[in-house]
């Protein structure tokens, strides 16, 4: 069973730039896609970006495309995401998520999931 933590959340004013990562556990991590959602307080769990396992593709919400990158850093068993322009709106709790099943937008499509993160964007 794979096990995720993040770290790299932050309280950051908008405009900034945070860099999220989420280390993995297990033999198989490295040959999983992997997603990360965030979710703001009485909102659904939203999809916010995808990578491929061999990190090659990555997919994004049309929400912060443009303004997030996701990499992986197989050596190190991470996945890191890169947010620049940063707006309070993003402010939310950042999960890690791997091994979708179908559809990678779909949080119920991941098999096993960190326990996130938390991102502040003042204003």
């Amino acid at each position: 069973q794979v096990q995720l933590v993040e770290s790299g959340g932050g309280l950051v004013q908008a405009g900034g730039s945070l860099r999220p990562s989420c280390v993995g556990s297990g033999r198989t991590f490295s040959s999983h896609p992997m997603g990360w959602f965030r979710q703001a307080p009485g909102t659904d769990r939203e999809f916010v970006g995808a990578i491929t396992s061999s990190g090659v593709q990555t997919f994004y919400a049309s929400s912060v495309k443009g303004g997030f990158t996701i990499s992986r850093d197989s050596a190190k068993n991470t996945v890191y995401l890169q947010m620049n322009a940063l707006k309070p709106e993003d402010t939310a709790v950042y999960s890690c998520a791997g091994n979708p099943d179908g559809d990678y937008t779909y949080r119920d499509s991941y098999s096993y999931w960190g326990q996130g993160t938390q991102v502040t964007v003042s204003s």
